[in-house]
């Protein structure tokens, strides 16, 4: 038996999306700055946060809507459905949501004695579960 390969976290996560500046203002609500880009041949913009997540966003989806095909369509495909990010008030993360347009896609959700989150999509589908703990 092989030993597993060592990780020593997330690097960061990329999602793909139609408008660099219309998903820079949806993300710009959770507390991410652009801080380079858009570079290389697909391209890339880089979003820090100060928690330390990084998004990495692709700006090559050939359409402004299209159904998320991980989550709108009946067959279910394999893939990566949702990022969660750890948000210690989901319910005045709700509030704020609300008072920028944007509807929750989901919850509020309990998930056991010690866990809720609330889901938003982004501009271009993607679902972002807040997560919080406790």
């Amino acid at each position: 038996m092989t030993s597993p390969i060592p990780l020593s976290g997330l690097a960061h996560i990329g999602i793909r999306v139609h408008d660099l500046e219309r998903s820079l203002r949806f993300y710009a609500l959770l507390g991410f700055t652009k801080t380079l880009g858009p570079i290389g041949p697909e391209p890339v913009a880089i979003l820090d946060h100060p928690s330390g997540v990084e998004l990495n966003l692709v700006l090559n989806a050939p359409k402004a809507a299209e159904p998320n095909v991980l989550m709108d369509v009946p067959d279910k495909h394999a893939g990566i459905t949702h990022i969660a990010l750890l948000c210690p008030d989901i319910l005045a993360a709700k509030a704020e949501l609300e008072a920028a347009g944007i509807s929750l896609s989901g919850g509020p959700l309990r998930f056991g004695p010690h866990a809720q989150g609330i889901f938003v999509r982004d501009p271009d589908g993607n679902v972002i579960e807040l997560h919080q703990r406790g």
